[in-house]
């Protein structure tokens, strides 16, 4: 790092303490570069460009059998250190900041369930979770650790394999024959599940989307961490926040879908960034 980078960033950290010691009421927005540090790899590039192929979509999952065994086949490798991930800095900063009375609302983009384990209790998953699951029959809600062991009893033969991670508790397991997997049903009415999460293709449940607005407007400041907002269902609130004339400051290594909407950006990893909380 060259004297005028190590300069610069000295800078925006005070400017980024200014900027939250200034406004009482912040409506946080929060993506995956949140959790990379907990060992959850992220989806995008320095310049908001995919990092591999793009999630599976909600019509392939629902429309193609195939789809849903190479979807749980990943999972089920995945979600071994998925499951286990623990909170960093960043979200042990960020719940200091609800502490400090500061918070408005922390809206995540994220699914991993880490801000509300680091003792955040104003959340809003906008995307849902993958700790539950869901089945899209009767609509039974049930825990995805559960579904972890019923997954491992029918495909043993799967559970001797691995693979690196991939974003939110895939696994890249490539050249495998996905058709005999066995994909478990619904133990109450045996229909299809699918993680408590929305896909791509997926709208956001309205009532998200209204609580987050509301929370908008009570606030008087907007901060994104970790996200480049490449994303509508996360560049809306930031859209809406710049129209009410509300100053936005944001952390994220890269590219983000508002630099124009800005009034404060931090190229930083989000630890370092907040490390001041």
């Amino acid at each position: 790092m060259t004297l005028a980078e190590t300069v610069s960033q000295t800078v925006n950290d005070g400017e980024l303490q200014r900027f939250i010691e200034k406004h009482r009421r912040l409506f946080v927005l929060t993506g995956a570069g949140c959790s990379t540090d907990s060992g959850i790899p992220d989806y995008r590039d320095t310049n908001g460009g995919w990092k591999r192929s793009q999630p599976v979509t909600y019509q392939a999952f629902m429309g193609e059998e195939l789809t849903r065994k190479r979807y749980w086949a990943r999972s089920l490798v995945g979600w071994r250190r998925f499951g286990k991930a623990l909170p960093n800095a960043t979200h042990h900063a960020l719940a200091r900041l609800e502490q400090l009375g500061k918070l408005a609302l922390l809206l995540t983009q994220n699914v991993d369930g880490l801000h509300q384990q680091a003792g955040n209790r104003n959340v809003v998953d906008l995307h849902g979770r993958l700790d539950t699951v869901r089945c899209m029959g009767c609509e039974h809600r049930s825990p995805r650790h559960a579904l972890q062991q019923t997954l491992l009893e029918l495909n043993p033969a799967w559970a001797r394999l691995d693979a690196a991670d991939a974003p939110d508790g895939d696994a890249d397991l490539d050249g495998h024959d996905f058709s005999n997997f066995t994909i478990a049903p619904c133990p109450r009415c045996g229909g299809l599940l699918k993680p408590d999460v929305v896909f791509f293709g997926e709208n956001v449940p309205r009532d998200r989307v209204a609580t987050a607005m509301q929370a908008l407007e009570a606030a008087d400041a907007m901060l994104v961490v970790g996200s480049s907002l490449m994303v509508f269902s996360g560049y809306r609130f930031a859209h809406a926040t710049a129209k009410a004339g509300k100053p936005i400051a944001a952390i994220n290594l890269g590219r983000t879908r508002a630099d124009s909407l800005l009034s404060l950006k931090v190229e930083r990893s989000c630890a370092e960034a907040l490390a001041f909380l």
